[in-house]
């Protein structure tokens, strides 16, 4: 395991791009992302989704640490180094949510790669 695939740095990129999405910053949460994501989710698809996703929640309130899972390969992804991070949250209209983040390494840093929320 490198250096920067410590559970903490990759549990805070995610956190900081989580950020982005809790403050309405749909856009520049897709700016963010890896060049992976931009390439297979166009910018108006993905703000329009995720704000359909996240909106009708309302604020969160609390999200619970995650379990972080590295991997070197993902179903329909390239190999690279990846971390599947899922967190336990709770929101204004629902309290007990699950939210995957998979995250990615890409020029160097942890992106975004993709986002689910149930």
């Amino acid at each position: 395991m490198a250096a920067e695939d410590s559970p903490q740095q990759v549990t805070d990129a995610a956190r900081n791009w989580l950020t982005l999405i809790d403050t309405g910053k749909y856009d520049q949460s897709w700016d963010e992302a890896s060049k992976l994501f931009r390439e297979r989710v166009a910018k108006a698809q993905w703000v329009t989704e995720v704000k359909a996703a996240r909106e009708p929640l309302g604020a969160v309130e609390s999200r619970m640490a995650p379990a972080v899972h590295f991997a070197a390969s993902l179903p329909g992804a390239p190999d690279g180094r990846y971390a599947i991070l899922q967190f336990r949250s709770k929101f204004e209209r629902k309290r007990d949510a699950v939210e995957t983040v998979t995250m990615m390494i890409d020029d160097g840093t942890w992106k975004l790669a993709g986002y689910f929320i149930k």
